[in-house]
């Protein structure tokens, strides 16, 4: 897992734009599909269906809506992760220091577009990043053995259908290919006379298939239940690592004399992302309030490890990085509601519990310094005309304090081991984040 953006497929300018600060749990990016669902911390995402941002959430939601509707926004993250050192070692690479904010300002736009073909289905096309998130530690950082930044960005290009099978059944489909760039950074040793330590900086990218699926279930007139289900993604990423000293790439004189990193070569690593089940509730309790609820599972186990293996060079076969992950599957829950002021004002509320797949202290990444976390929204909708509809929301999400203490120290019994000693990285992150998004939906 890491960041790049070879872009051999995507145009440099939206490669950069899909690019984000995970704010839900893990390096997922769910509030940030739809500024409308962010408002109401994500409650009611399977069963709202209120613009064309559905697709995402459940593609049975487009028969909810207008004959054509596009809708279109923009999400700002802004994570923050100040480390306290609480007896770290810095092995053979490190140095003292807490690294500043780990944390980042992430853009993540998103566009979405539902036509009806008949009475009863309807095409839509969605484009997002389900996925991302940026760490980057300041000089000096005792973790930078461990790491300097760490860097994934994802686009998801989703077609979906759907069909009324009657007036209170319908059915959603969607396909999914998805590309992730991961970019590494840390801190290595070399041999090269005059070189105490130098950056290696892992890149890998691929793209991939996958799939959704939902159903939404008319109860009553007042009352909505919605289901989906978007499958795991399976990459074969593959990339190159290379060496840089003093802030630019290395020459080969450099190159020759690494020792714990063995060398610029080729990569390549196999992931699978994880998959997402969601099941929402939403009911009209009179005119003016909608109360919203929200169950979601997401199988974050896929992820037991990521080895990273050289693919040429003198280490050919060999791991050039292991990152020991540990994932567990996770759950969260939201409430929400929505009370409208009148036919064109809407405000909206809600409240989320989202658990951190990071199991323990010993399996906590300086790369994703995340733990259980608590989403607190507002929002507001404002309709200025008919057809068209403006949706701003805003979290705050308050994250438990994360203690680390990563051990990835070596017994030291020669200078090439005593190179490869990355040290222990152990104390507590406070953590926090903020989110804010825009949307306009347009129905014609």
């Amino acid at each position: 897992m890491q960041k790049i953006m070879k872009r051999r497929l995507i145009p440099a300018l939206i490669a950069v734009a899909f690019s984000g600060s995970a704010a839900a749990a893990g390096f997922q990016l769910l509030g940030e599909q739809s500024a409308s669902g962010l408002g109401n911390a994500g409650a009611g995402s399977a069963a709202v269906a209120e613009n064309a941002g559905t697709i995402f959430y459940n593609p049975a939601g487009m028969t909810q809506l207008r004959d054509r509707e596009v809708s279109g926004g923009l999400s700002v993250v802004k994570t923050n992760f100040e480390f306290s050192n609480n007896g770290s070692s810095v092995g053979a690479l490190g140095t003292a220091g807490d690294g500043g904010n780990g944390g980042a300002w992430g853009f993540v736009p998103n566009a979405y577009m539902s036509m009806a073909v008949t009475r009863d289905i309807y095409v839509g096309l969605g484009i997002g990043a389900p996925f991302g998130l940026k760490t980057k530690y300041d000089d000096p950082w005792i973790g930078a053995a461990h790491s300097i930044s760490f860097d994934i960005k994802t686009i998801n290009i989703n077609p979906s259908i759907a069909w009324r099978a009657n007036d209170w059944v319908s059915l959603g489909f969607g396909l999914n290919w998805q590309k992730i760039d991961a970019e590494y950074v840390r801190t290595v040793a070399v041999t090269t006379p005059g070189l105490a330590a130098s950056q290696a900086k892992l890149e890998l990218s691929d793209d991939a298939w996958g799939w959704n699926a939902g159903a939404l279930f008319k109860l009553s007139p007042d009352t909505r239940l919605g289901v989906s289900y978007r499958s795991s993604i399976k990459y074969k990423t593959d990339g190159d690592v290379t060496l840089r000293s003093d802030g630019s790439v290395a020459g080969n004189a450099t190159v020759a004399g690494l020792t714990a990193a063995g060398g610029a070569s080729d990569l390549k690593a196999s992931i699978k992302l994880p998959d997402m089940f969601i099941i929402s509730l939403a009911h009209n309790l009179n005119p003016q309030w909608e109360l919203l609820g929200d169950i979601s599972w997401t199988g974050w186990s896929s992820i037991p490890k990521v080895d990273i293996y050289r693919t040429s060079g003198v280490q050919n076969g060999a791991i050039a990085q292991t990152l020991d992950t540990d994932f567990r599957d996770t759950w969260r829950v939201a409430v929400g509601a929505n009370y409208r002021i009148s036919d064109s004002v809407k405000l909206r509320m809600g409240i989320a519990y989202d658990q951190t797949p990071v199991k323990d202290a010993e399996h906590r990444l300086t790369a994703l310094p995340d733990n259980n976390r608590t989403w607190f929204s507002l929002g507001a909708q404002w309709k200025p005309a008919r057809n068209l509809t403006l949706d701003v929301g805003g979290s705050y999400l308050y994250v438990k304090d994360a203690d680390i203490n990563n051990n990835q120290s070596v017994n030291v019994v020669d200078a090439a081991t005593a190179a490869a000693n990355r040290g222990t990285v152990k104390g507590t992150y406070e953590d926090s984040a903020w989110l804010f998004g825009l949307q306009a939906s347009l129905a014609f």
